[in-house]
């Protein structure tokens, strides 16, 4: 059995737990509800969270450069990545432990059964986007609707 075989598991780990102990620097609105709950989810997946509440979230996508079409309720930054609306924590540590030259990832809109956007016996299909540097965006993953998360 090769060696670095051995250590491979050891080093998947180690990229796991590093991305889950990233800070995610949240903004969001006051009274939002649905960001409350993904900042708890977000706290339960191992990540430490700082939330700062501001009248309008608005300023601080525009300047971490996400486009209107993938806005959402609430950004994040992370190592270095922007996180904007409900992405599922899984896809924010795969983004830190894959580190794409992206501007980060995105959930736009506010989609039924997206963490903190949980609604009873329902579960939207929707999409995670990376948005990439030029601006265009692609699929990240895929979740709900009776699809793998």
């Amino acid at each position: 059995m090769n060696r670095l075989s051995l250590f491979a598991p050891l080093a998947l780990i180690a990229c796991t737990q590093a991305a889950t102990a990233a800070t995610l620097e949240v903004v969001k609105t006051p009274t939002c509800g649905c960001c409350t709950q993904w900042v708890e989810k977000m706290k339960a997946a191992g990540f430490a969270v700082n939330v700062r509440d501001v009248p309008d979230t608005s300023p601080v996508a525009v300047a971490a450069g996400v486009p209107d079409t993938m806005r959402s309720c609430h950004t994040t930054k992370v190592g270095g990545y922007v996180v904007e609306g409900h992405v599922p924590a899984a896809d924010i540590q795969r983004l830190l432990a894959q580190k794409p030259q992206a501007v980060g990832l995105s959930v736009p809109g506010m989609v039924a059964g997206s963490p903190g956007m949980e609604v009873p016996g329902r579960a939207d299909r929707y999409q995670v986007m990376l948005i990439q540097k030029d601006g265009k965006h692609k699929v990240w993953a895929t979740h709900g609707g009776g699809q793998a998360q």
